[in-house]
């Protein structure tokens, strides 16, 4: 594996693959990785010849009270993981040359309407700092093709809609959210959990589970139940954020004839915010 920095090696190495005729598949992470990011590294070795990963911790996606700095750096622990996978380049880029001219002055991508909603709302301007850096390492790596967890549900719509928007010539596959024994979604953000807190955490996977049970069933009181997942999960010990049931395409709460559904909660369990969805397909 071939760790790069600086982006004039990158494309030079990409050049060449390019001529070779080879696909290359690109995973951007925030490092600290687990069996979720690996997984998705594998189903994009299983597409293409050759495999990107990038590690940065993107600044312009956390909120002023939000977690930057401490954020969880594990760099050689990841990146034994990723060599004993066989990933092809390590791009490890830093904030002065992703953003050379400050954050103050880069120039955003915004997806409107999909940006503003549910994690949107409670995260004012995440979107665009997902956008704007996922944007930046399409346009460094030149990818056939891209691969993102499920878990998080929003940022996939919304860069899907960046793409087909902007005209990128990629294609972006979701990958199924990778789970703990007892359903909690993989995430970095884990690591945050006390013991206490973590033997909870899966009741919010449960909670989604339950709703989506419900709908199944024929249940169609969308406010009823969401308000009463909201309360049980009060009861056991979360700050719920929200709660919600919404179309799998427009992110927007569904009308009568829709099929295709993402339950959606974020909820926070002390210091940590804890997010999952599960997707229902109505007969």
């Amino acid at each position: 594996m071939q760790q790069i920095s600086d982006i004039t090696p990158l494309r030079e190495i990409r050049r060449k693959w390019q001529n070779d005729g080879k696909t290359i598949a690109f995973v951007p992470t925030m490092g600290n990785l687990h069996k979720g990011h690996l997984h998705l590294v594998e189903q994009a070795k299983e597409h293409a010849d050759i495999v990107v990963v990038s590690i940065f911790v993107n600044p312009l996606q956390f909120g002023p009270d939000e977690d930057l700095a401490s954020y969880p750096r594990t760099m050689e622990q990841d990146m034994a993981a990723l060599e004993a996978l066989g990933v092809d380049v390590l791009f490890t880029p830093k904030a002065d040359d992703i953003y050379s001219r400050g954050l103050e002055k880069q120039t955003f991508v915004e997806v409107p309407g999909l940006s503003y909603m549910i994690c949107g709302a409670s995260r004012p301007g995440h979107f665009r700092g997902v956008a704007t850096i996922v944007c930046k390492l399409f346009n460094m790596v030149q990818p056939n093709m891209a691969f993102f967890g499920e878990k998080d549900f929003q940022q996939l719509q919304v860069i899907k809609a960046m793409v087909t928007d902007l005209s990128m010539n990629l294609q972006i596959f979701g990958v199924p959210t990778v789970r703990e024994h007892d359903g909690l979604a993989m995430s970095s953000r884990n690591n945050y959990l006390t013991e206490s807190e973590r033997q909870k955490a899966p009741a919010l996977y449960s909670c989604l589970q339950k709703l989506s049970e419900n709908i199944q069933l024929g249940r169609r009181d969308f406010s009823r139940l969401i308000h009463q997942s909201t309360e049980e999960l009060a009861e056991a010990g979360f700050t719920v954020d929200y709660i919600d049931i919404r179309s799998v395409e427009s992110l927007l709460s569904p009308g009568h004839e829709e099929t295709e559904l993402v339950i959606l909660g974020a909820a926070f369990l002390g210091k940590t915010r804890l997010i999952d969805n599960i997707q229902v397909t109505l007969e």
